[in-house]
């Protein structure tokens, strides 16, 4: 078994440690975070509150270190994990050229460092710098060349402009380049619905709307047909959005196929052909339809530690290898061959 998502705790203090250029050794950048806000509301505070025991209620920095999560993996008889950020998921919504690229690469660095070099075990995700793709695509190669333990590239699904512009064929170009993954996380402050007043309706809404408007995007725009060799991932929302998105979109497609005749293939083609991964909770209710709508191929489980208790995981995946409407092949799948595949992570990472 193989989680696909998996997260890490940034310390700005080690990150800083990585900065080059104008920044190199400037103290004065530790006043202030080093990525922008996810949103408006304060999920640590909600946390405390709410005594939710979810990673930003632990100790943070030490929850998730290399070590604990070794141990989190023996514990879970899981073969490895690929580590996404937490905080360097906002990374897409910083204007500053420069300062993003410098980041960008300081924090691939710092994970490579690490995590990655603490064990085969631990895959990472490598931040790029999307508000300037060709700068993103250079860095791209870069890790490619320096970095074998980056498993993929991460985007945050609340970047400034939406995945299907043109804008971001560098990026795409170089993923199929290189042969590796892209993930679309979900989240960002342009998707959390702004005017809901209380944070669990936020919460409820966010990520799943988020990847909604994204792949609508990214499909009726062509890039899954100008780019069909890039593995394209759609993390942390769950499985339900995507039927009801691949539904509405091959109902629109039906209709006014003529308006996106760079289409090769209908939506629902695209959805079940291979090239898109999903991430699907574990007690999902509507997995089993999911299953027989886009095969047991492209479905995906997600630990989320440490932004989940370590019992809670655990939990949710002894209740998922409990499940009696799910066939043991369709788990086996779900639960590692899927993402193994999906990061062509080949044979034993012992």
């Amino acid at each position: 078994m193989f989680d696909a998502d998996g997260h890490i705790f940034e310390k700005s203090a080690e990150i800083f440690e990585y900065l080059e250029g104008p920044y190199k050794g400037r103290t004065n950048l530790m006043r202030g975070s080093f990525f922008p806000a996810g949103d408006d509301w304060n999920r640590t505070a909600l946390a405390v509150a709410g005594d939710y025991k979810e990673g930003s209620n632990t100790k943070r920095g030490e929850e998730g270190a290399p070590e604990q999560w070794i141990e989190i993996l023996d514990q879970l008889d899981l073969e490895g994990t690929v580590l996404y950020p937490t905080a360097g998921m906002t990374l897409g919504n910083i204007k500053d050229k420069p300062w993003s690229i410098s980041l960008a690469s300081a924090y691939n660095n710092w994970l490579n460092n690490k995590f990655l070099q603490a064990s085969p075990r631990l895959r990472g995700m490598a931040l790029i710098p999307t508000v300037s793709p060709v700068d993103a695509a250079e860095e791209m190669r870069r890790v490619a060349n320096e970095m074998p333990g980056m498993a993929g590239f991460f985007i945050t699904a609340g970047v400034q402009r939406p995945l299907g512009d043109p804008f971001y064929y560098p990026i795409y170009e170089t993923a199929q380049e290189l042969d590796i993954m892209i993930a679309i996380h979900a989240g960002g402050p342009g998707h959390r619905l702004d005017f809901l007043d209380r944070a669990i309706m936020a919460r409820a809404l966010g990520h799943p709307t988020s990847q909604m408007n994204q792949m609508t995007h990214m499909m009726f725009s062509g890039v899954f047909d100008k780019f069909p060799d890039v593995r394209f991932s759609f993390m942390e929302a769950g499985i339900a959005w995507a039927i009801f998105t691949m539904e509405r979109m091959e109902e629109a497609y039906d209709q006014w196929s003529h308006e996106v005749p760079e289409l090769t293939r209908s939506p629902f083609e695209h959805m079940t052909g291979g090239q898109l991964f999903f991430h699907a909770e574990t007690d999902e209710r509507i997995l089993p339809y999911a299953l027989s709508v886009l095969g047991d191929k492209q479905l995906l489980y997600a630990s989320d530690y440490p932004h989940i208790a370590p019992g809670e995981v655990t939990n949710r995946l002894q209740e998922m290898r409990e499940r009696s409407d799910i066939s043991e092949e369709a788990k086996s799948r779900l639960l590692g061959e899927n993402a193994k595949r999906l990061y062509k992570l080949e044979g034993s990472l012992n």
